[in-house]
């Protein structure tokens, strides 16, 4: 029976939702301005191509915390009393929510009607469903339905011979592009691809297996080993797979970029377990990154459609004004500019908290 959060995963959610925030405020590409040769801060920009950046992390890592979620809020009701049937409907309607605000955010982003399905929303959308119909089956089963998701997207990819779409490894030439025309009549800018979610879907199976293997464990020490293992696992695999000619490309979620994040996503997730493996956690992390985890997707809409315009630009009127009364101005007062935003929206989170309000789909 799930009696009680898991403080690792919910400060790991938050975590990617500040992280989240912080770029939506347009603080990273300030910093990147400003500091141009940093290593650091160029991480927080995805590869332009092949590679793979810390910052393409954050969306397997959202991924695969949603799926860890769905299992433990599943079972949690299961253990209520609910059954598998019962909750279909409840799972279907979230995931009509979520793919409505997914498409939503994209015409909040263009200014006019439009039907795009890049989104990760929109994309979780179809991986919860897929989890969620898996998570009754044995943990092997899970991993051969997801092991087969990928393989079928590879195949696709590679096998598949349509003129002008049949460059599985080049930009708006390959398999995936071909898709996003025939189901949007348009290519993505930034190169994404709809149909990732088919190989993502993996990301959420995996992150649902997750949560069942911490939820079962017995012993923390086992669990962290479990974890480490898996993550080595899937890094060593993913970078192999690169090497052997299965390039690491985010935009189009290549069988190696996939498996090589979720390896990296296990071991970050190892390390939020062992730092709350005891009762007193022992790296402290500020409260209000759970008050994000707890709010996830109220506070990635909010972002996502409020912060990085009205509340940037307003917030601006008196930052900006008060910076240039003492000779602060450009992408410097542009970048405290973002720093204030952010702590607004971090102090928006913290006061939902305090009054325990929370949004869910």
């Amino acid at each position: 029976m799930i009696t009680k959060r898991i403080p690792s995963v919910d400060y790991f959610r938050g975590f990617i939702l500040f992280l989240l925030a912080a770029e939506s405020t347009g603080l990273y590409s300030r910093l990147g301005k400003i500091f141009p040769e940093s290593f650091l801060l160029s991480q927080f920009n995805h590869a332009e191509w092949q590679g793979l950046h810390f910052w393409d992390l954050i969306q397997p890592g959202f991924m695969m915390i949603a799926g860890s979620a769905l299992y433990f809020s599943t079972y949690k009701r299961i253990d209520q009393g609910a059954t598998y049937g019962q909750l279909w409907p409840k799972v279907l309607k979230r995931s009509l929510l979520l793919f409505i605000c997914g498409t939503g955010l994209h015409c909040l982003g263009r200014g006019e009607l439009v039907f795009e399905l890049w989104n990760v929303l929109t994309q979780l959308s179809f991986t919860t469903i897929v989890a969620f119909f898996l998570l009754r089956f044995s943990i092997p089963l899970q991993v051969a339905a997801s092991l087969f998701l990928l393989l079928l997207a590879h195949s696709l990819y590679v096998f598949t011979d349509i003129p002008g779409f049949n460059e599985p490894y080049v930009r708006d030439k390959n398999f995936g592009s071909f898709m996003d025309m025939v189901l949007m009549g348009k290519l993505s800018g930034g190169h994404w691809i709809a149909i990732n979610c088919i190989p993502t879907a993996a990301h959420t199976i995996w992150g649902a297996l997750m949560g069942r293997i911490i939820h079962r464990s017995t012993s923390p020490k086992d669990l962290l080993k479990t974890l480490i293992g898996l993550g080595v696992l899937g890094v060593v695999v993913g970078y192999g797979l690169d090497i052997a000619g299965i390039p690491i490309i985010k935009r189009t979620a290549t069988l190696s970029f996939t498996i090589a994040s979720a390896g990296w996503i296990s071991l970050l997730m190892a390390a939020f377990y062992y730092n709350w493996s005891t009762e007193k956690p022992k790296i402290s992390v500020p409260d209000y990154i759970l008050s994000y985890g707890k709010n996830s997707i109220f506070i990635y809409l909010f972002f996502e459609s409020i912060g990085p315009e009205w509340l940037r630009g307003a917030s601006f009127t008196f930052v900006g004004g008060l910076l240039e009364k003492i000779s602060i101005h450009g992408i410097v007062a542009e970048a405290i500019n973002a720093v204030v935003v952010l702590y607004l929206i971090t102090r928006l989170a913290v006061w939902l908290d305090k009054k325990k309000i929370y949004f869910s789909l």
